[in-house]
């Protein structure tokens, strides 16, 4: 058997066992716990079976018969490939666990979502108020109670789902990183905390999430720079009024994600600063140079602006004000042509025309793509009928929109990719 072909747990314990140690020809450090560390720093990666389910799983065609002559690697990291979240189709999103996941499959960017706990100290989560659904703090009754909203049973009668809130405000760090990470997902017709937390969805699993690490954004920043990696923290839209606490303004909050990379004396081309908020990224761009010419804007406005439209004028307007790099779901940047093949949207053309890099999000989130698709496919959801569809629209992306990197649940797929198409 090929060794990429083994599962990405079974790589984990060699990377860890005596096995790794004899592979490197390093025991030594290998028994002071830098084995792992190692391994991922060498040239190849391993990337599981997924990636050969989907080649295997394509319409025939000359696309197909490309990735299959590179089958037997070897693969190597490429930045064109960002853990969304670390590895969040079958890891707890932002855990220690999810980013050793991604590093393994080849992710040269991952990616750590920055908000803030209520003593003001940034941490890694996907929204200041998601603990109810990535964490089992429901499960531990004295800080279930600091809730912002306690955990309510569903009312079958009304038809009433379950309810919580739990935000890192409500917390402290040291309190924050008490918790276990979980899958996140939620149970709405729960009548326990217990059952609330249960929920994950069906094409993921809970195998790897009997208790994932929560880490600080510091602590990722220290184990993503171990891994070889490079970053693209994106600072999170406070869900509490700001100025927080009478003087921790957004300001100061963008700042301080800035400051934790200088202070672990990270190089700004290693570091992909973002925000939906355009005006943090107008911040990092007057205040932080050298951070701010990577920035990136998370863009929002075709789903959250009934009138907008991606002329090129709108798209001239942001590189006018220095923004180099756009990031819009995947969506926005493909649509169907008259013969219902998968083309560049008018929003990637004018991008592109006016001189924006683009990243994009997310592959690999919508789950089994045998009914087209969910969210992230919807602009091309007649194209879509299997999951080796997956390459279809990971090629376009690349070779016609021309994306310099793109977020996965599952990295190993983009990093299969961009291996294959010599994408570095």
């Amino acid at each position: 058997m090929h060794k990429q072909f083994l599962p990405l747990t079974l790589m984990l314990l060699l990377a860890f066992s005596g096995l790794a140690q004899a592979q490197h020809k390093d025991k030594h450090d290998a028994r002071h716990g830098w084995g792992w560390f190692k391994y991922l720093q060498g040239q190849s990666v391993q990337l599981g079976p997924r990636p050969f389910y989907l080649v295997e799983d394509m319409d025939r065609g000359q696309l197909k018969k490309a990735l299959q002559q590179c089958e037997q690697g070897p693969f190597f990291r490429t930045d064109f490939s960002i853990g969304h979240r670390g590895a969040a189709l079958q890891f707890p999103e932002h855990t220690k666990e999810s980013y050793e996941a991604a590093a393994v499959m080849g992710a040269g960017i991952i990616e750590c979502d920055v908000t803030f706990t209520k003593d003001k100290q940034l941490v890694c989560r996907h929204s200041q108020c998601d603990l109810h659904t990535t964490t089992n703090i429901l499960g531990i009754p004295e800080l279930a109670a600091k809730c912002s909203v306690p955990f309510t049973p569903a009312d079958p009668s009304t038809g009433t789902p379950a309810q919580a809130r739990c935000c890192t405000s409500d917390i402290t760090l040291e309190e924050f990183k008490s918790l276990c990470g979980k899958m996140d997902a939620s149970n709405p017709a729960a009548t326990t905390a217990e059952e609330y937390m249960g929920g994950t969805a069906d094409f993921r699993t809970d195998l790897y999430a009997t208790c994932g690490t929560l880490l600080t954004h510091r602590e990722s920043i220290k184990l993503i720079k171990k891994l070889g990696g490079k970053f693209t923290p994106e600072l999170k839209s406070p869900s509490v009024d700001m100025p927080y606490d009478g003087d921790y303004t957004q300001e100061d909050y963008a700042q301080q994600m800035i400051d934790e990379y200088r202070q672990a004396r990270v190089s700004p081309r290693d570091v992909w600063p973002q925000s939906f908020n355009l005006e943090d990224v107008r911040y990092w761009i007057e205040q932080e140079p050298r951070f701010g010419r990577q920035a990136v804007f998370l863009d929002a406005r075709m789903y959250e602006q009934e009138d907008f439209e991606p002329t090129l004028a709108s798209m001239e307007a942001l590189k006018a004000e220095g923004v180099n790099i756009v990031a819009p779901p995947l969506w926005a940047l493909l649509t169907l042509d008259s013969h219902g093949k998968i083309v560049p949207s008018e929003y990637a053309i004018n991008a592109r025309a006016a001189g924006l890099d683009i990243i994009t999000w997310t592959l690999e989130r919508d789950g089994p793509l045998a009914g087209g698709g969910g969210w992230y496919h919807q602009s091309i959801r007649d194209a879509i009928n299997n999951d080796g569809d997956t390459f279809q629209v990971l090629h376009v992306l690349a070779r016609d929109v021309g994306v310099i990197g793109v977020f996965s649940d599952w990295p190993a797929t983009t990093t299969y990719y961009a291996n294959c198409m010599g994408i570095h």
